[in-house]
């Protein structure tokens, strides 16, 4: 056994035992290293994920629920003034687009002035009349846009054979009713009590319909005569359906005011009702003829009256068996069922134009009119309603 003096000795071993010690050590330490590189890299993922998911929720919180009702187009406010805004718009604008139909703007302009007239001397009081809107809108939607309480018409065009409405809104109601019934010019607002209407007031809302109803027919007393009849009154829009709720209409918004007092009325006709008319509707002035040219067609007219057309006198007319007529040779003579002084028949083609009398004029063979000119009776509708045939059944 070795001194403690003996380099070689047991203090070897121990510096031998330490620089193993402190070997093991710094692999130890590098091992930890990694491990704290990787629970570090984890943390990272784990942060990033946790923020990612801090920004979805914050957006959620962000938007509260009156935001998201403005930015699908729901907001109470703007349901009630009877625009769309947001996602309810772009739906309705790609669902609710009709043909404009100019003729029927010229049309309510003459109900404008007449009405401003006849309701003067309903009333007799200053009434003035505007119009307000023409739209197309959705029967559905406007039934339910209705404000309570409302008299509704329900009218019926009888040539038409469909129905349309009338409304007349609450402050209108209580204004007609007020100055029928000898109250005084006021212009401060009138108190609206939500009571049922009575059978008087109703009978005299009824009067005044009655006039526009009039005013009506003849504004459109130049484009088609129709008569126009109130069918019944009603208060609840839900029984005054005359359509489906998906189907299209015309809206029309008068505004009538009487010195301070007045209110909104409201005219709805179907697309179904006008359709009979709806051609006519589409013309931008009276007397427009859709897809014609009147100075194209005087001049056919023109040219067609100055054409040569040929014409034949036919004595007599038979009919043969093709046997017989193949039979026939030179010199056979043919015997004829007509006399001297039998009429001769002027045609132009297949179509018979007169009648005559044959007669020497010099040396020339003429024939002397006994009967005036047979006109035809086709037209140019028949002309178009053959077409039109001829059309389908190329089909």
């Amino acid at each position: 056994m070795s001194g403690p003096d003996n380099p070689d000795g047991t203090g070897g071993e121990t510096e031998s035992l330490a620089d193993e010690w402190g070997a093991a050590l710094a692999e130890q330490s590098s091992e930890s290293g990694g491990v704290d590189a990787m629970a570090a890299q984890w943390a990272t993922m784990l942060d990033s994920q946790n923020n990612f998911e801090d920004v979805e929720s914050g957006v959620d919180r962000l938007l509260s629920q009156d935001e998201i009702d403005s930015m699908l187009g729901f907001s109470v406010g703007e349901m009630g003034a009877g625009g769309r805004a947001g996602i309810r718009a772009i739906v309705d604008s790609g669902t609710v687009s009709y043909e404009r139909l100019p003729m029927l703007e010229i049309i309510f302009e003459r109900m404008v002035r007449h009405l401003s007239t006849s309701l003067r001397n309903f009333f007799n009081d200053n009434v003035e009349v505007a119009l307000d809107a023409i739209r197309s809108v959705r029967f559905g939607d406007y039934v339910n846009s209705i404000p309570l309480p409302a008299m509704i018409a329900v009218f019926k065009a009888e040539e038409w054979d469909n129905f349309g409405l009338v409304t007349v809104e609450s402050s209108l109601t209580y204004a007609v009713l007020d100055t029928m019934l000898g109250g005084r010019r006021s212009a401060g607002p009138i108190r609206h009590d939500g009571r049922p209407f009575t059978t008087i007031e109703m009978n005299l809302l009824k009067r005044m319909i009655g006039v526009v109803l009039v005013d009506a027919e003849t504004a459109f007393r130049p484009l088609a005569p129709v008569s126009f009849r109130v069918d019944r009154i009603e208060t609840n829009p839900r029984f005054a359906t005359i359509s489906r709720p998906a189907n299209a209409a015309i809206r029309v918004d008068l505004r009538l005011d009487m010195e301070g007092r007045g209110g909104s009325l409201q005219i709805l006709l179907p697309y179904a009702t006008i359709e009979p008319v709806r051609e006519m509707l589409l013309e931008s002035f009276m007397g427009e003829k859709i897809g014609r040219d009147p100075i194209w067609e005087n001049h056919l007219a023109t040219e067609i009256y100055q054409a040569n057309v040929p014409i034949e006198a036919v004595l007599h007319q038979e009919r043969m068996p093709l046997s017989r007529i193949m039979q026939l040779d030179v010199g056979d003579t043919l015997v004829f069922d007509a006399r001297p002084d039998r009429f001769v028949t002027l045609r132009c083609g297949d179509f018979c134009v007169t009648e005559g009398r044959v007669g020497r004029v010099d040396d020339k063979i003429a024939i002397q009119t006994v009967a005036p000119l047979r006109r035809s009776r086709t037209t140019i509708s028949a002309f178009d309603a053959v077409a039109s045939q001829r059309a389908e059944s190329g089909r």
